[in-house]
Formats: structure tokens, sequence, C-alpha cells
């Protein structure tokens, strides 16, 4: 493929996004908005004010605007990128697009009644190997971007994530007390199937989430990290984790 790059570790790297962003048109991960269309309508109101992780060259905040969703604030650290979709959505007043990292919003406490991210944390953990064993790297950095999500979330507001991750994986890190909120998830997709998340803050942890976090501190604390990684030769990296 004609971005793919020589090592996942460059997923994480601004600079290799900042060369895609200036010849990338356009790429949607996880299908577009409209496979999940119908999910996003019981969680989301039209009025209410959206911030976007990681917008990427992603077609999702324009679909969205398209569909009546009136205020939407679109982030990523890639500057190349912010620029292009500025200058490509300068007729959408409703869309916001600024240069900012994920780990430290510059935003006050409960200004956004919804925080989206679509592949953002994916991307984040592209060289993880085992979906069991996050690493203390990895699980730091999310750990940051989540903890800023919550923050500028009003009471009330929901974290909504959209990922390949089953929920035996995925909630073992977005199950966290200190996160202030409760988690829902739902399936999308035919054949490969794709899951948004939805985390209310203000709610607790169902008593099954709550175990979960309780036993995986236990065993934090019982059991080292060993942390495995590998090369794959396709962008579709997420087909190589073993799910």
């Amino acid at each position: 493929m004609e971005y793919l790059p020589e090592s996942n570790a460059r997923y994480k790297d601004v600079d290799y996004w900042n060369e895609r962003y200036r010849t990338e048109k356009s790429f949607e991960w996880f299908g577009d908005f409209t496979k999940f269309e119908h999910i996003l309508k019981e969680h989301v109101e039209l009025q209410e004010d959206i911030l976007m992780l990681g917008c990427g060259n992603s077609a999702l905040s324009s679909d969205m605007y398209q569909a009546g969703y009136t205020s939407i604030t679109n982030i990523d650290y890639s500057s190349v990128c912010v620029e292009s979709m500025a200058e490509q959505h300068k007729d959408c007043a409703q869309l916001g697009w600024l240069c900012m990292d994920a780990r430290c919003l510059a935003f006050p406490n409960s200004v956004f009644d919804v925080v989206l991210e679509k592949g953002t944390l994916d991307a984040m953990l592209v060289e993880e190997t085992d979906p069991w064993k996050v690493s203390d790297n990895a699980a730091r950095l999310l750990h940051q971007v989540l903890l800023e999500a919550s923050r500028v979330l009003k009471p009330g507001g929901r974290f909504i994530s959209v990922t390949f991750a089953q929920p035996h994986f995925r909630k073992r890190l977005y199950a966290r007390a200190e996160y202030n909120w409760s988690i829902k998830h739902y399936r999308y997709g035919r054949g490969f199937h794709y899951f948004l998340y939805v985390l209310t803050k203000g709610e607790e942890l169902s008593p099954e989430d709550a175990a979960l976090e309780w036993r995986l501190l236990t065993e934090a604390e019982a059991l080292p990290t060993e942390v495995q990684f590998q090369e794959v030769d396709s962008e579709d990296f997420l087909n190589n984790i073993g799910i």
C-alpha cells in the first residue's frame, strides 16, 4: 500500500502522519458514518458540543455535520492534517480544527457533551501484540488520554469510542472508577464486526465491570508485565492481532 510504513511504530510518529496527510485525501477506519449512525443517534443529540479526538482526514465530522450535528471541534496532533481539513471545510462554520495532543487537552473542565474517537486509541496500540497484556508504556499513554477525556466531559457527558476491539479486551482499559463513567457497548458491521462503546460520566461501573477492575489491579500487583513485538506487512494491522 502507498502509505504503509516500514514499521508499526511509525503509526505513533507525528512526522509519518504529516508526510501522509500531505498527499492522502481521506481514509476511513472501521467503516464510514452510515455504518454506526443508528447507534450514535441514540446517544448524541444534534445540538450537543462534540470533541473529535484524532480526527485525521476522516470524513466523519463532515458526515455528522451533513446529518445535522451543529458543533464539532476536531483535534489532531498533525498540523498538516489540521490545516488541510480546515481549508477543505472552511465553509462549515460549525466545524472547528485545532492542532492538539489528546494527552493534554487545552480545554477547561466539563465543557463538552460528547468526546468521540474512531480508531485513535487503536493507532496508539499498534505495537501491542497481546491484547491481554498491554505494555506499561501503552497503558500509561491511554490512561492520560482517558483521564483528559473524562475531565473535559460535562456531568452526564459521553465518551464514545469506535474500535475493532472486543469487550473482553477493551473493557480492561476502560473499567476504572477513576474515570467516573459507566460502560455500554454495541456491535456493528457484517463479517468482521466493529464495536462502539458509550461511557457515561457520573454513572458508576456495573458490578461486573467493577469486579473486572479489582481483578486487574490484583493481577497487576502480583505479576510482571512482559511485552512482545512483531512486524506486520499490511496496513490492516488489526487483523494480525490474535482476537
